[in-house]
């Protein structure tokens, strides 16, 4: 049985869920409304602001999916009353990244400056030179756009220069030994 897929999951009395025939789910909150459609093999049921996801059978896919729905239900509602955030560092000198109005541009040691202008639904923000936030309410597109932003220059491990996740670990090797 799946444990995640078993725990229960509780609305908060500012967000609004509703579900459809389809597994169609619409979230609305305080931060604004999310909108996902899943999979028809799970049952989805709420009863006096609890939601129990549960699944008709054990065939393998169905196995698969109850977690998996669990735990997206569960995102899309923490997303719309708190919001997700995640953190990037800039490491190297003279890498630094500057926010004007819906633009990041990153120096980042390439013979031009980087530019990215924010999705829609997303917000980045920049505080000092070297830190850079990504917030929004969605989960998955919050964490893809970090991705991106990282992969402008991912941390190389002789120096340890680049973009990274705050707290991520990069392995340093050991360079060239004179002779």
């Amino acid at each position: 049985m799946s444990r995640i897929g078993l725990k229960p999951i509780n609305v908060p009395a500012s967000v609004e869920v509703k579900f459809d025939d389809n597994n169609y789910a619409v979230v609305k909150g305080p931060k604004g409304t999310l909108e996902q459609q899943f999979s028809k093999l799970m049952n989805i049921e709420m009863n006096d602001g609890v939601i129990t996801v549960s699944r008709p059978n054990d065939a393998k896919e169905a196995r698969s999916l109850h977690g998996l729905t669990r735990t997206l239900i569960s995102n899309m509602i923490v997303g719309v009353t708190d919001g997700y955030t995640k953190e990037l560092e800039i490491i190297g000198v003279g890498y630094r990244a500057i926010k004007k109005g819906n633009t990041l541009t990153l120096n980042l040691g390439y013979s031009h400056p980087v530019e990215m202008n924010d999705p829609e639904g997303l917000e980045t923000s920049v505080e000092g030179t070297t830190k850079v936030f990504v917030k929004g309410i969605d989960k998955q597109q919050v964490g893809n756009y970090a991705a991106v932003i990282r992969s402008k220059r991912s941390p190389e491990p002789y120096k340890g220069k680049g973009i990274r996740y705050k707290g991520e670990y990069v392995r340093r090797k050991a360079g060239k030994t004179a002779k």
